[in-house]
């Protein structure tokens, strides 16, 4: 039995406190749990903040990936768990997302795996699909990335005259085409060659060279370049 399962949080070994663990020994030292009670704050009369934080973490499978896909209405199912809260640990999981993709995008977008680095915190969640375009200087700098349509949960439309404009207003020697399944079926639809195959010729008259395709899913990836069939 929990020696602290009839004690408060601060009634518990201040070694033992989330907040304090945190300041004496670290971020490291705390496990996702203790993390996730620091955001929530307060427990019931029956949960500790760190119960709580347990039970959020055993609905979504021990599992923080899984955890990014709940909604507000999720979380409020868990016993402890309000609007306010909910928010919170939304909000925290976000920016974790949006400093992963900050700190990827000064790179240069050499490989199938960089596009995915960056994209799978944006795409990876979703329930429905986006299409998006990496515009890429000469030596595969990022220069942007751009958002061309939101679509359903099996497809969205994708305007090729925009795609290139944009490409000459950036002055872009290449891009590279993303978008995502929210299937978790990473294997390119008919639709999805077909499209790429049109923006690759289109390019040829901008001297836009189209470098890559990349699917996103959920944990994994498909690449049209890595596959050999761009």
């Amino acid at each position: 039995m929990n020696e602290y399962q009839n004690l408060s949080i601060k009634q518990w070994a201040a070694e033992d406190r989330p907040r304090e663990k945190l300041i004496e020994k670290g971020t490291y030292s705390l496990s996702d749990a203790e993390l996730i009670a620091i955001l929530i704050s307060t427990g019931t009369r029956k949960l500790s903040a760190v119960d709580i934080a347990k039970l959020i973490l055993s609905e979504s499978e021990n599992n923080l990936h899984t955890l990014g896909k709940k909604t507000i209405n999720d979380l409020k199912k868990i016993n402890g768990i309000g609007e306010a809260k909910a928010i919170t640990i939304i909000a925290a999981l976000e920016l974790g997302r949006r400093r992963k993709k900050t700190d990827l995008e000064h790179k240069k977008a050499n490989t199938s795996n960089v596009v995915f680095d960056v994209f799978q915190p944006i795409l990876g969640d979703l329930p429905h699909e986006e299409f998006w375009v990496l515009y890429l200087s000469r030596s595969n700098k990022i220069i942007d990335k751009e958002r061309i349509s939101i679509g359903g949960t099996t497809g969205t439309i994708i305007d090729v005259k925009i795609i290139l404009k944009h490409g000459i207003e950036k002055l872009a020697c290449g891009i590279i085409l993303i978008h995502n399944h929210p299937s978790g079926n990473i294997q390119p639809s008919t639709s999805d060659k077909s499209i790429t195959s049109k923006i690759k010729e289109a390019g040829k008259l901008t001297d836009i060279s189209v470098l890559d395709h990349v699917i996103i899913g959920d944990k994994k990836y498909y690449s049209f370049a890595d596959e050999g069939i761009l």
